[in-house]
């Protein structure tokens, strides 16, 4: 089965991401079902499935089925571009194309999937430490650091929410560098952050400014170790 699965996700990857130029997906969601090019995806998409399937044509079915929901699903898409968010329509994209995938695995080699996997003890521990690592942890800081007005600073060209989604990922490499037990790259975030900042800090010549970034990434760096040798001991509890 595993085989089969990686086969065909290689094939989506190639059909999907590798051999789908931007000149194809700028015309076909100019022209819709009109486009050449989405018809060149769905031929593209038959002719990776039967390559890296060896041209084992006693998976025929599975390959029309793929092929024929890829259109389908790329139509779909194509059709909701102007009124759902471009970000939110691609996820729902690929999670239909696995969802196929999935049950055209199931099709040929049969395989049980309990959803207890999803709401054992450990999962949940998992979950719910990665939504206090990300969110929590934003509003935790957010309220600490309220009490500091730096307005002046912040009107400053910057992307949105950029700061934001930097702490979110900077806490989830620290939180997979705890549980994989390599502490050295803690270090190394800490040291790479410092660096990315020195110029800022070292441009804006301001007392208020520094003490307010090194307290956030303090915070921030703190919150997610805290997090993460919580989930190390609960999980050893757990494991007992």
């Amino acid at each position: 089965m595993l085989n089969l699965a990686i086969s065909l996700i290689l094939a989506h990857v190639i059909g999907d991401f590798i051999l789908q130029p931007q000149l194809w997906v700028q015309h076909k969601e100019n022209n819709k079902h009109k486009s050449k090019y989405l018809y060149w995806h769905v031929l593209v998409h038959a002719c990776a499935l039967l390559l890296v399937l060896q041209f084992n044509f006693k998976y025929w079915l599975g390959i029309l089925i793929i092929a024929l929901s890829h259109f389908v699903i790329d139509l779909i898409k194509l059709n909701l571009q102007s009124r759902i968010n471009n970000r939110l329509l691609f996820g729902l994209d690929q999670i239909a194309h696995l969802v196929v995938i999935a049950l055209v695995i199931q099709m040929y080699e049969p395989y049980t999937f309990s959803f207890d996997v999803l709401f054992n003890t450990k999962t949940l521990l998992f979950i719910t430490t990665l939504l206090c690592i990300t969110r929590v942890s934003s509003i935790i800081m957010k309220t600490l650091i309220s009490k500091w007005d730096l307005k002046a600073y912040n009107e400053e060209a910057s992307l949105e929410n950029a700061g934001a989604y930097i702490g979110m990922l900077e806490r989830l490499f620290v939180f997979a560098f705890i549980i994989t037990n390599h502490w050295e790259g803690v270090g190394f975030l800490i040291a790479a952050k410092s660096v990315f900042r020195f110029g800022d800090l070292s441009k804006a010549k301001d007392r208020k400014l520094t003490e307010y970034i090194l307290i956030g990434t303090l915070l921030s760096f703190g919150l997610a170790i805290a997090f993460g040798l919580g989930y190390e001991y609960i999980s050893g509890l757990i494991e007992k």
